[in-house]
């Protein structure tokens, strides 16, 4: 037995390959699963098996390419109830992988379908050497049980007693889940890739919780912000993602071309590039999500689901990366990219804006002037409660899609957020709204402390 672990940092999920001598599975996959096979090839190996302990709602699974690619079978909790070709497994089934024994254990909570793994190398021994916990058990947190409107309790008194479910595991048994820190599928999920049961049961402070009432106090209320795709990815990863291995690369287009296109209302233009270059020069009605950001979170979380995507970067790599998150959580299609960027687009002379890119120490002399100014801190609630810039209104940066309508469109609006991509974006959102007199702070929070403390 060996296990190769996988990390996509943007959205913090581990995947895994389980490997024997001649076959292996692949424990959660992401949805490009280009690293999946070449791994196997270069282990010599046959990918068998897809294992999914739920429906994941953070990101699209690359489930349905791997098997069409390598004829495995996929592995899903029997509640899920999802429609193509599968195994489904229960409470107590078990199966093999040469000489490993994978056993499920039921453990809802973050979803009502969830499973985990427990894996047992019989070439050894009887005891199990480790499990697959998804998203119940983190390294130092559990999943969140938030995700279904209305179920936010009943889901956390399940998670309670999933968790006891996997305290009875040896201690020595080691936990892998599917996400690291980062992750907003928990609250304050560790760094560490992997934990043991029994250090979990010492130092996890949701395993410290003893009954099914402190688990709702605990885990139900003040959770982050979900973002949109949280409550898509579910259903579309039940249903089966459409696949995308072997798509033809979305094309270069001509500026010509590319404003053309631009003019379908069903079409969304996205600005990669820095909030600095977005600020000093932009398409008129263009969404910036920097790749220099967490851009797969910020996609999902902001872009219209169903409307093509038109996407302006720095060059082709920039952009195919982007073709790549863009797929992790959106089924979004791409229908091409400037060619040329907006260096090519000025020289066509095409309508091009830009808003006012302010610094720290621009903004305090006009807050001292008490200059007629609407500041707005665009990150999360979380953050703007440890501390903010007196007199900002805190608006996520997502939500400016709707609660632009609490700006006066009239007045000076200037954002920041923690070092400037989010308060780029939200700009972006106000401008594609009809707010015109913007600015954002360069450096956002981190520039404000590093001069004014």
């Amino acid at each position: 037995m060996l296990l190769r672990h996988f990390f996509i940092p943007k959205i913090a999920h581990s995947s895994y390959i389980l490997q024997g001598n001649q076959t292996c599975a692949v424990i959660d996959p992401a949805r490009n699963v280009s690293m999946y096979l070449e791994a196997a090839a270069e282990a010599g190996l046959r990918i068998t098996m897809i294992l999914e302990t739920h429906l994941h709602a953070d990101f699209l699974s690359g489930h349905m390419d791997l098997a069409g690619i390598t004829g495995a079978e996929i592995v899903t909790p029997a509640s899920a109830g999802c429609p193509f070709p599968h195994k489904a497994v229960r409470d107590g089934d078990s199966f093999m992988l040469e000489d490993m024994r994978i056993s499920v254990v039921e453990t809802p909570g973050h979803t009502p379908e969830h499973v985990s793994y427990v894996v047992a190398d019989t070439s050894r021994g009887e005891e199990p050497v480790g499990v697959f916990t998804g998203d119940t058990l983190f390294v130092g947190d559990a999943g969140r049980p938030d995700l279904f409107p209305g179920r936010a309790e009943e889901l956390a008194g399940k998670l309670f007693h999933s968790l006891q479910k996997l305290k009875e595991l040896p201690c020595h048994c080691e936990v892998w889940p599917a996400h690291g820190a980062g992750s907003l599928c928990g609250r304050a999920v560790g760094a560490k890739y992997r934990s043991t049961i029994g250090y979990e049961k010492l130092y996890n402070p949701v395993l410290q919780i003893d009954t099914a009432e402190g688990m709702i106090r605990h885990q139900a209320r003040g959770m982050p912000q979900a973002p949109d795709h949280f409550s898509r990815c579910s259903e579309i990863n039940r249903k089966g993602p459409g696949r995308i291995w072997g798509s033809p690369p979305p094309p270069a287009l001509t500026p010509e071309e590319f404003l053309s296109l631009s003019r379908d209302g069903n079409r969304t233009v996205v600005d990669l590039r820095s909030c600095d270059a977005f600020s000093a020069q932009h398409i008129p009605g263009s969404i910036n999500i920097s790749t220099l950001g967490n851009f797969p979170t910020f996609a999902g979380w902001v872009l219209e689901p169903g409307k093509e995507v038109l996407f302006v970067g720095n060059c082709r790599d920039q952009v195919m990366g982007a073709v790549d998150d863009l797929a992790m959580v959106s089924e979004s299609p791409v229908r091409g990219y400037l060619d040329g960027g907006l260096f090519a687009w000025a020289m066509k002379g095409l309508p091009a804006k830009g808003f006012s890119q302010i610094f720290a120490e621009d903004l305090k002399a006009m807050l001292e002037r008490h200059e007629d100014i609407t500041l707005v801190d665009a990150r999360g609630p979380g953050e703007f409660s440890s501390g903010t810039i007196d007199g900002a209104l805190n608006i996520p940066a997502p939500d400016m899609r709707t609660r632009y309508r609490e700006l006066d469109p009239g007045r000076r609006t200037v954002l920041f957020c923690s070092s400037g991509h989010r308060s780029s974006l939200a700009a972006s959102l106000l401008e594609a709204r009809g707010f015109e007199n913007l600015a954002h702070m360069s450096g956002g929070m981190a520039a404000w402390k590093a001069h004014f403390g």
